[in-house]
């Protein structure tokens, strides 16, 4: 068998190591061995890379083991300046620090990256399609989202990959969300049944994305679709009868509904999301067309993942 010819070197840093930073930063590592002189390092805060908290010390104490350098800095607190100085240190920088740190950190993360000269940025945008579902949506955080988007394609200097997910799989069966009603044994479909969503887990997202860092010929200013499956909330049902081996009932949430309930309670995050999911643009794409499919690399579908994780339900 020849052997495979080697990647070219990246130091790659990536802004937080929770539930998708975490699978990032260890298929990163067995990655980058395909790619000598490549280092990895993670942008953590100083209290988490020197917690005493038994579970997230086990974490570090992994990613160390794995040879992953810690950064500290702080996302929210840390000036732009203060964060550009720590990115220019590298050639791609990855942000898995999600939404948490709030509606204004996606444009100060990527205009960092911007002043810091680096490489190439991929933005936390592992999720919908912004674009398709448009400004002014029911969800506004995604207007934030957008605005990232002009300010990587209004330069030429940055190289960018923005990598659309759709929902983390585990999202769409929370009790939180309300979508899968396991008590009444009932899918309250967002919009109609017939309506899609697209699905990836994050561990699949982790290892296509250290795929997606290393891919030559090398990816760059474009989006790249991703997902583990694509269902509506019709199939959603009658997968849960098959795999629980019990009658699903369907309910339509409809889109009046669903905006009646966000302007009654109009800072509700879930409802915002549940509004936009409704509508039915820009959350869903084929597999087809996803780089995973055309690598024909493996992932978790809807159903694979309900008899993995539902079936003591």
């Amino acid at each position: 068998m020849p052997e495979m010819t080697p990647l070219p070197s990246q130091s790659i840093l990536v802004l937080g190591a929770g539930e998708l930073g975490l699978p990032v930063l260890r298929n990163l590592a067995r990655e980058a061995k395909r790619a000598p002189g490549s280092t990895l390092s993670v942008l953590l805060r100083e209290s988490t890379i020197n917690t005493q908290v038994p579970e997230k010390k086990v974490e570090i104490d992994e990613l160390r083991g794995l040879g992953i350098q810690m950064v500290a800095a702080d996302l929210v607190n840390d000036s732009i300046d203060q964060l550009a100085k720590v990115f220019a240190r590298f050639d791609t920088v990855i942000g898995c620090a999600g939404m948490v740190a709030g509606r204004e950190t996606p444009m100060k993360l990527a205009t960092a990256a911007l002043k810091s000269g680096v490489k190439r940025y991929f933005p936390w945008q592992f999720g919908v399609d912004f674009e398709v579902i448009g400004r002014g949506s029911p969800q506004d955080l995604f207007d934030a989202q957008l605005d990232v988007r002009e300010l990587l394609r209004a330069q030429d200097n940055t190289e960018w990959v923005i990598i659309s997910t759709g929902m983390f799989t585990s999202f769409l069966f929370e009790p939180v969300f309300e979508v899968v009603d396991f008590d009444n044994n009932t899918v309250n479909a967002l919009g109609s049944l017939e309506n899609s969503v697209t699905l990836t887990t994050p561990d699949d997202i982790g290892t296509l994305t250290a795929q997606i860092v290393f891919f030559e010929p090398r990816l760059r200013n474009q989006i790249v679709y991703l997902a583990g499956d694509t269902v509506t909330y019709g199939q959603v049902a009658s997968m849960l009868g098959r795999v629980l081996d019990r009658s699903f009932k369907r309910n339509v949430w409809t889109v009046d509904y669903l905006m009646q309930a966000l302007e009654q309670d109009p800072t509700h995050h879930i409802k915002k999301y549940r509004a936009v999911f409704a509508q039915g643009k820009g959350v869903a794409w084929p597999k087809a067309a996803t780089f995973n499919e055309q690598q024909s690399i493996p992932v978790t579908t809807a159903e694979q993942w309900a008899r993995e994780n539902l079936a003591d339900l």
